[in-house]
């Protein structure tokens, strides 16, 4: 079993050592012969930078693939979902035992999130360096 996720993609844009890669990211299902039939088909095109020390090798429109271990994209899903799930239930649960307000829990809940994501921001290029992508 392969422990890294891999997109194909097309070279869009080269700034320094940052390489813009153009891929199409399908669910499971998209390249199923009855997907056209199926509305849980989806693709979405996004653009990708990836750091790299030699991107002069590589030029625009060239086909490329892009890679990221499994544990980068574990580490993604805490960061992005998991965390802020925890400070959310935590947060609500107890405010709602100390107070017993339905809303100023729910409230306080959605508050607390706004130091998490405003610590992201500002551990963006810390995160960054460690949620890289590659090219093969």
């Amino acid at each position: 079993m392969s422990n890294k996720i891999k997109h194909s993609g097309v070279v869009e844009n080269i700034v320094g050592d940052c390489v813009s890669v153009r891929i199409v990211q399908t669910s499971a299902c998209a390249a199923c012969k009855v997907a056209s039939h199926c509305n849980a088909a989806e693709s979405k095109e996004k653009l990708v930078d990836v750091r790299c020390a030699n991107s002069a090798a590589y030029k625009k429109g060239q086909q490329v693939v892009v890679t990221a271990s499994t544990e980068v994209a574990a580490r993604a899903l805490l960061l992005g979902f998991g965390l802020p799930f925890v400070v959310l239930v935590s947060v609500l649960f107890i405010v709602l035992q100390v107070s017993g307000n339905e809303a100023l829990a729910a409230l306080s809940g959605l508050a607390a999130l706004l130091p998490y994501y405003v610590a992201l921001y500002l551990f963006r290029n810390r995160i960054r360096e460690q949620l890289s992508f590659a090219i093969e």
